[in-house]
């Protein structure tokens, strides 16, 4: 990124501090709300879907004990506006979003969830590129990430507290604010930087000092209205 230049803004779960997480309404509301991107976990369900959903289970956000990886799409969905990867992918063509997806580790089908995303992104690949949208596959977990490596998407190595100097995995590093933050820097490296998650005005002009390329944030159209005015 250019010094000086606002990161580009991608919709944390979506526009989730004015929606319910993970869902279409946050996903749609990030749209109006001028994100240039989004954001999403993924895990399989039961029936080998791939659903946008942060949590191995269902409590903190919908209040009940469902666990995705036992749960089929339409038990889930009974309890909730669940969204699969597929059609967040269909939102993103339509109003050419760009997509940050995180695969969660550790979980019991191991690197299923990294084969099931990469065969439906190859049935997309066309589409992808017509659209002109960046598609980048994030894991805190670097054998995910190095599984990836070779896959023709961007690959980026996400980085919590302990994990300062991350092995060079790709071209891309997720660092979260904390550590831009921890560091006094962005630890870009020449590397691009997409930091996680800016929700506060100070985090969103922090991104923007340090030369961050995307900054996730819960909310989009107040990062737009801080980098614009600042």
């Amino acid at each position: 990124m250019a010094s000086g230049s606002n990161p580009l803004i991608y919709a944390h779960r979506g526009a989730s501090f004015d929606h319910p997480e993970m869902s279409r309404s946050a996903y749609l509301a990030a749209v109006e709300q001028g994100a240039d991107g989004f954001e999403c976990d993924l895990r399989l369900t039961k029936d080998r879907t791939l659903v946008c959903w942060h949590d191995s289970n269902m409590k903190r956000v919908a209040h009940c004990n469902l666990v995705i990886a036992k749960s089929t799409l339409a038990e889930l969905r009974a309890v909730y506006p669940i969204i699969t990867l597929e059609e967040l992918l269909e939102i993103a063509l339509e109003n050419q979003k760009s997509l940050a997806l995180e695969t969660k580790h550790p979980v019991v089908s191991g690197g299923a969830v990294e084969r099931e995303l990469l065969q439906l992104l190859d049935r997309y690949r066309s589409a992808i590129t017509t659209a002109g949208i960046q598609v980048s596959i994030m894991s805190f977990s670097w054998l995910a990430a190095a599984r990836l490596r070779n896959s023709g998407w961007n690959t980026v190595l996400l980085m919590s507290y302990r994990w300062l100097f991350p092995f060079n995995i790709g071209r891309s590093i997720g660092p979260s604010v904390a550590i831009i933050k921890h560091l006094k820097k962005s630890p870009a490296s020449g590397r691009e930087v997409f930091a996680w998650t800016a929700n506060s005005e100070e985090e969103i002009l922090l991104c923007k000092s340090e030369n961050v390329d995307v900054m996730m944030t819960d909310r989009p159209a107040f990062a737009r209205i801080i980098l614009e005015s600042a």
